[in-house]
């Protein structure tokens, strides 16, 4: 791995993506993406009696689908990099404990799957792990919950608010691969003081955009 300038990093031994997957739920699944997931669910839920546990519910379904589209088993994975928009990145801890491989929980926002990505290739590169796992969730009724109002408060939205996705995507990071993480760049903190809650990308297009 060699480092170009302050937050530019390239990888020098070809770590790869060996699979993905990408789950979703009913409004997703709505979508014009929807074919281009593995699993659109109909159910919120999941099948689960909260918010949180479907979340985790998600994550796990997305990672079990990558292993499997790979080959492999859960012991096959060396590291997995997960997070998720909750608190103490419960969605992940949960939903990804039976994994019997290390685990690092991760939070970005919506930066926490480049994260997790960029984690998962710089372990691969330079050998601390032949094979990685970088995952990542969110659910629009937990993140309500955790960032604005919960559903039960019945609480308006602006009709320009963003929604926040209800799905999770998983990649498994290898040498077998033929799509190469080539570059990542590392991104900085850019603050132009955006107060309202509810315009998350006015809040988060200023560091893309730098």
């Amino acid at each position: 791995m060699k480092r170009i300038g302050n937050r530019l990093l390239a990888f020098e031994n070809k770590p790869s993506i060996i699979s993905s997957a990408g789950v979703v739920g009913p409004k997703e699944g709505q979508g014009p993406l929807k074919n281009d997931f593995d699993i659109c669910f109909d159910d919120s839920k999941i099948g689960q009696d909260s918010w949180e546990k479907a979340e985790s519910a998600l994550q796990k379904t997305a990672v079990d689908i990558a292993l499997n589209k790979a080959g492999l088993k859960n012991t096959d994975i060396d590291v997995v990099f997960a997070g998720d928009l909750l608190n103490q990145c419960i969605a992940s801890s949960f939903g990804l404990m039976n994994l019997e491989s290390a685990f690092v929980g991760m939070y970005g926002a919506c930066s926490t799957m480049a994260l997790t990505l960029i984690n998962a290739g710089v372990y691969v590169d330079c050998g601390a792990a032949e094979k990685a796992v970088a995952v990542t969730s969110s659910h629009f009724c937990s993140a309500e919950r955790q960032y604005r109002f919960p559903l039960e408060y019945g609480g308006v939205r602006p009709p320009t608010s963003q929604w926040t996705v209800t799905g999770s995507g998983a990649v498994v990071v290898g040498k077998e691969g033929s799509v190469y993480l080539n570059n990542c760049l590392i991104g900085k903190i850019v603050d132009c003081g955006i107060k309202d809650a509810n315009n998350m990308g006015a809040a988060m297009a200023p560091a893309a955009a730098d």
